[in-house]
């Protein structure tokens, strides 16, 4: 019989939670045992798994092999050591570290203890990324030249220990390492310089608005907006969306479980002189309305992903199959873009990266 993975989760609210759910529906994997801090969570799990409220005798525990983290942010430095030293695998929820030192420490850490790390952006295996990335590796709209990535919401507030920044609060820990690790991974090259803004409209105390500009070696500029209170009427604002520009055409992408298209124009306007377009703002060439025929559309490409494939993944590298997807090495740098970005907003200036 194959290996089975057998795991613990450390910390069971909403995301020790979830990964609960998902383990349900891996033939590969077992769920040992959870454990929280607070008893009452421990209605949420699974019959027949072990229930802990210290991490120290979750670790003690020798049916376990892998241990997923998923506490507050503040407390994930603390708990890695604990789990390397304990000789267990590690997955640890994003973001990784409240720094990118405190990265390098559980680098050190788990390469010292010899376990296996990983952290668990499952995002790039989202749906909607995964369709911007086949029109970016295909160069399905040419040479690109900018990509936008957004997330726009309404509720304003967060929530939860999400609000305190002692915690790790804010939505540049929550989403933005998310849509920023997804821009990294789709574009491997050199990032040249960082520009951001980031804001607490609403929250007090912890970021809720940030806009981003991330400019790469090879020409690209991309551009990651998230607002918790960004508000339009429009169909679907709310959402995930992405826009990809290149000298072949655009690309349109809406939703998680995203509709758009690629566009073309049939023909371009010659650079010399010629009739102009009159319009009620006057005479243009450029931004005039296009004539029957000229905009031409395609579908996107197909993908077929699902969050579990992290997991998949993960099982892969266990068995000698694969490498792990996600190196604690790309999250370090991403850690170091985050601080860049903080450094950036606090003194309104373009910071040099790479």
């Amino acid at each position: 019989m194959a290996k089975q993975l057998n795991l613990g989760i450390i910390g069971f609210g909403f995301m020790g939670q979830t990964h609960a759910e998902t383990i349900k529906g891996l033939d590969y994997a077992n769920l040992k045992a959870v454990c929280d801090t607070n008893e009452a969570q421990f209605v949420y799990a699974p019959d027949g798994v072990a229930t802990y409220v210290s991490a120290d005798e979750l670790l003690a525990d020798e049916t376990i092999d892998t241990v997923i983290i998923a506490v507050p942010n503040l407390l994930h430095l603390k708990m890695v050591v604990k789990s390397a030293k304990a000789h267990k695998d590690i997955i640890c929820e994003k973001p990784l570290a409240m720094n990118s030192e405190e990265v390098k420490e559980m680098m050190a850490v788990t390469k010292e203890e010899n376990v296996r790390f990983t952290i668990h952006h499952q995002r790039r295996w989202d749906h909607d990324y995964r369709v911007a990335k086949e029109v970016y590796d295909q160069k399905l709209v040419g040479d690109i030249y900018t990509i936008k990535s957004s997330l726009y919401g309404f509720n304003g507030n967060m929530h939860d220990w999400h609000i305190y920044p002692e915690l790790g609060g804010g939505m540049l820990y929550d989403w933005g390492v998310h849509l920023i690790d997804q821009i990294l991974w789709m574009i491997p090259t050199k990032l040249q310089t960082v520009y951001a803004d980031v804001r607490n409209v609403i929250n007090e105390k912890v970021d809720d608005y940030f806009n981003i500009q991330l400019y790469f070696e090879n020409g690209i500029n991309a551009q990651i907006e998230l607002g918790t209170y960004f508000l339009n009427s429009s169909e679907n604002w709310f959402e995930r969306h992405w826009f990809i520009g290149g000298n072949e055409g655009s690309a349109k992408i809406d939703g998680f479980n995203p509709k758009g298209e690629i566009t073309r124009t049939s023909e371009l306007l010659g650079n010399v002189p010629g009739q102009i377009t009159m319009t009620h703002a006057g005479p243009t060439r450029s931004f005039g309305p296009a004539p029957e025929g000229r905009i031409l559309t395609e579908a996107l490409p197909e993908v077929d992903v699902s969050h579990r494939m992290f997991f998949d993944n993960y099982y892969a590298a266990v068995s000698g199959k694969e490498e792990l997807t996600i190196q604690p090495e790309e999250i370090l740098r991403l850690m170091q873009v985050v601080e860049a970005i903080r450094t950036s907003a606090k003194y309104h200036q373009s910071i040099h990266f790479e």
